[in-house]
């Protein structure tokens, strides 16, 4: 069994999050050199969405890949964003309405591993750069799976490893010692909020065996896009629709 490296206790995730939620916005596309709002927008055009029927973005923080999947339906889709971080949810709700989205998500505090909604209620159930904050991966898949309809896609968005050789060691330096330095500079995090990021990407599991965490909880056909040299990755697997209960 691997070792747990990083906490990733409930109360403490929230608490972390919280603190950020200020700058996290800023920083997020800052230390990314913006790339992240591209890695969203290829979700929703890999994962499309279908007029008319509900979306869940879990994990959803401030609200960026709701607002991109509200963009992608032309407002056509009920979207339910949800998060545990009480602070994360308000930004979210105030960037919405900033964009003229705010009748059209509907944003609620929720815990990943219980989530408040009926089975086979989403036809895209997603998270982006979430998963990996939950404290039960399993339970996280879990219940994104059950939360999706049958014939419906789950799609997670996370961080990976890239696997070239120089593009690895300098991306690796980038990720262990300036993104932490400057990330703590600017959000003052009391929780090492960005020292925790590149600790919980190194132990988390990426490339085949999340895939195969995924094909665990019955997700059939899991497939995953390597984006911008392999710094993020999607995943996708869609529920069996032979599924009855």
């Amino acid at each position: 069994m691997t070792a747990v490296l990083v906490d990733k206790r409930e109360v403490r995730i929230r608490r972390m999050f919280g603190s950020i939620a200020p700058t996290y916005d800023l920083l997020n596309h800052l230390l990314s050199l913006n790339i992240d709002r591209y890695w969203r927008w290829r979700t929703t055009r890999l994962v499309p969405p279908v007029a008319g029927a509900p979306i869940l973005d879990l994990c959803t923080g401030t609200g960026d890949l709701a607002l991109a999947y509200d963009r992608a339906a032309n407002g056509q889709c009920p979207i339910t964003g949800a998060d545990f971080c009480h602070e994360m949810l308000c930004r979210a709700v105030a960037k919405s309405e900033r964009r003229g989205a705010g009748e059209r998500i509907r944003f609620l505090e929720a815990d990943a591993q219980h989530l408040p909604f009926p089975d086979d209620s989403f036809q895209i159930a997603t998270v982006a750069f979430g998963l990996r904050n939950v404290t039960d991966t399993d339970k996280g898949i879990a219940e994104l799976a059950r939360v999706t309809r049958p014939g419906g896609k789950v799609a997670i968005l996370e961080f990976s490893q890239p696997r070239n050789w120089l593009f690895g060691r300098l991306y690796r330096f980038y990720f262990r010692n300036i993104l932490p330095r400057v990330g703590q500079l600017i959000s003052q995090s009391k929780d090492q909020a960005y020292r925790y990021l590149p600790a919980s990407v190194t132990e988390f599991p990426d490339g085949e065996a999340l895939a195969e965490r995924l094909r665990q909880h019955g997700l059939k056909g899991v497939v995953w896009h390597s984006f911008t040299f392999g710094i993020a990755t999607l995943y996708v697997g869609t529920k069996d629709d032979k599924v009855t209960r």
